[in-house]
């Protein structure tokens, strides 16, 4: 078997791994940022909620909940929920809740996306304000 020979099936075989690459790359990309790993809802009471970032502009905020709370160093630490909102309608109205108990809908993610905010946790909609 001459080099001449060879060329085609080399070609053939990088092809094939350039191929199996990609795919195996865009499954990565798609289960580590888009794929929701769980999804629930969660209630207390709105902390705060922000709009915030340098070059991409997200919204955040933090919900205490109740109940039981975290004894370190002899000092009660409350439960609290850090998430994200990409809806500018469900930023909009938690924006009025300030200091209220809501309950919101949440989706997780594996990975966080710069433009969808800094936690896996992403709110898509509020079940109930109290």
């Amino acid at each position: 078997m001459t080099i001449e020979n060879m060329k085609p099936k080399i070609k053939k075989a990088l092809t094939i791994g350039t191929f199996i690459c990609v795919i195996a790359f865009a499954l990565f990309v798609f289960f580590r940022f888009y794929f929701v790993f769980g999804d629930g809802i969660k209630s207390g009471e709105l902390n705060y909620f922000v709009h915030n970032g340098y070059v991409f502009k997200t919204y955040e905020g933090k919900i205490i909940q109740t109940g039981d709370h975290l004894i370190i160093a002899g000092a009660a630490q409350p439960n609290e929920f850090q998430f994200s909102v990409e809806d500018k309608i469900v930023a909009d109205s938690l924006m009025r809740c300030s200091g209220k108990v809501v309950e919101i809908h949440y989706k997780q993610y594996l990975g966080t996306l710069p433009w969808r905010g800094v936690n896996k946790f992403v709110v898509d909609k509020i079940v109930s304000v109290k």
